[in-house]
C-alpha cells in the first residue's frame, strides 16, 4: 500500500454518530484500500464498544500504512494537540471540545493531503454549533477546507458543494448563510460561475459534454418577472453566457419541478446531468427526499478530491450503534472513484 491510495478519514463530532458510522465502515470491510481515521483513540475505541465490537483500535504515528497492516483493525492518526480526554464527552449535546477537536482532525487531515501525503479526504460529520462554540471562523466543512486548501494569504478558490446520488446531483450557488443573505448574494458572476465548476466536475467524472439544468430562484422561475424578476436580470444571461461559452446549461426552470425531470432511475432517464440550484435548501431538500443513505456530500474546486455522508451528527441517535454507515460508505467509494478519474486524466 502507498500513501498515495490512503484516504483520510475524519472522525467528525465526537458526541454524535461520526464516529460509530467510521467504525462500523471498517467492520464491513469498506476501505477497500488503504485508509486512516484522523481523530482520537479513545474515541474509536468508545465507538467500536457502541456497535459490540468486532474490530481492533491501532494507533498510527502518521497517515502511512504498512503494506502487512492486518485485517478487522482501524488504525487511527491521533492528532496531536487533541482536546484532553475527548472520550469522556456526552453523547448528543453541543461541547466546544467536541467543536475543536473536529477542526483540529480537519486541518491535519489538509495538511496531509495537500503534502501529497494521502490521496482524498472523507469527513464524517462535524456540529456547526460545536465549531462556533469552540470559536471556529467557519460555518462548515465547505469554507474551511476552502480556507485551508490554499497559503495564507493566497486568493480562495472558487469552491462549490455538490450533493450527489445513483438518481440525482445538484451543484449549489449559495451554501451555508441564511435564506435571506443567500438571496442578496447572488448575482450573474456566481451563477455563471457555479455553472462552468459544475461543467467541470462532470466533464471531470467522464460525461463528455454534461446537460446542466439551472434552477430558478422565484416560484415558477419568476414567471416572466411577476413573482420576482432574478432571473431575467441575472439567472438567464448567466445561462446564455455559458451557452456561448459551449456549455449546453438550460433554463431557468421552475425549481420545483426540475428535479423531477432531471432524476435519472431506470424507467425515466434523466433529461439533465446536473441541476445548478441557487440556494441551499432547493437543491439539497430534492436530493435527501430521495433518501440520506446514499447521498454524498462533494466539494467541487479544492486541489484534492473531498466527500462526506449526506446528514448530520444525529444526536438522537448517537452512542446507540443503530446509526446507518451507508452514507459514509457511498462518500467513501466517490472519493476512491474520483482519485482513480483524476490519475486517469494526469498527463502522462
Amino acid at each position: 500500500m502507498t500513501a498515495q491510495g490512503s484516504l483520510l478519514i475524519t472522525q467528525g463530532d465526537v458526541a454524535g454518530i461520526g464516529p460509530e458510522v467510521v467504525a462500523r465502515a471498517f467492520l464491513s470491510g469498506a476501505p477497500n484500500g488503504p485508509a486512516v481515521v484522523v481523530g482520537d483513540v479513545g474515541v474509536m475505541r468508545r465507538a467500536v464498544a457502541c456497535i459490540g465490537g468486532g474490530l481492533a483500535v491501532l494507533p498510527v504515528t502518521s497517515p502511512q500504512l504498512p503494506a502487512d497492516w492486518p485485517a478487522d483493525t482501524v488504525p487511527v492518526w491521533q492528532v496531536p494537540g487533541l482536546p484532553p480526554d475527548l472520550a469522556s464527552v456526552p453523547f448528543g449535546r453541543i461541547d466546544a471540545r467536541a467543536g475543536a477537536a473536529a477542526a483540529a482532525c480537519i486541518e491535519a487531515a489538509v495538511r496531509v493531503v495537500r503534502a501529497g501525503q494521502a490521496s482524498a479526504i472523507v469527513t464524517a460529520p462535524i456540529h456547526k454549533e460545536a465549531l462556533a462554540a469552540a470559536g471556529v471562523p467557519y460555518p462548515g466543512h465547505t469554507e474551511m477546507l476552502q480556507a485551508l486548501s490554499v497559503d495564507a494569504g493566497a486568493p480562495l478558490p472558487p469552491v462549490r458543494m455538490m450533493l450527489a446520488n445513483d438518481e440525482l446531483r445538484t451543484v449549489l450557488v449559495t451554501i451555508h448563510m441564511s435564506l435571506r443573505r443567500a438571496i442578496d448574494a447572488l448575482d450573474f458572476d456566481g451563477v455563471l460561475q457555479t455553472i462552468r465548476i459544475a461543467h467541470g466536475a462532470m466533464q471531470s467524472a467522464g460525461i463528455a459534454r454534461p446537460r446542466i439544468a439551472v434552477a430558478g430562484l422565484n416560484p415558477h422561475a419568476g414567471e416572466g418577472g411577476h413573482f420576482g424578476d432574478e432571473e431575467l436580470r441575472f439567472i438567464g444571461p448567466a445561462v446564455a453566457a455559458a451557452r456561448a461559452d459551449g456549455i449546453d446549461a438550460q433554463g431557468p426552470f421552475a425549481p420545483d419541478t426540475v428535479f423531477m425531470r432531471a432524476r435519472h432511475v431506470a424507467s425515466h432517464p434523466g433529461e439533465f446531468d446536473v441541476v445548478v440550484s441557487m440556494v441551499h435548501d432547493h437543491g439539497l431538500i430534492a436530493v435527501k427526499y430521495l433518501g440520506v443513505e446514499q447521498g454524498v456530500n462533494v466539494t467541487l474546486g479544492l486541489p484534492f478530491a473531498r466527500t462526506s455522508p449526506d446528514h448530520g451528527t444525529a444526536f438522537d441517535l448517537a452512542g446507540t450503534g443503530r446509526a446507518d454507515p451507508s452514507s459514509l460508505l457511498a462518500a467513501m467509494r466517490m472519493a476512491r472513484e474520483m482519485v482513480a478519474q483524476g490519475r486517469e486524466r494526469a498527463p502522462g
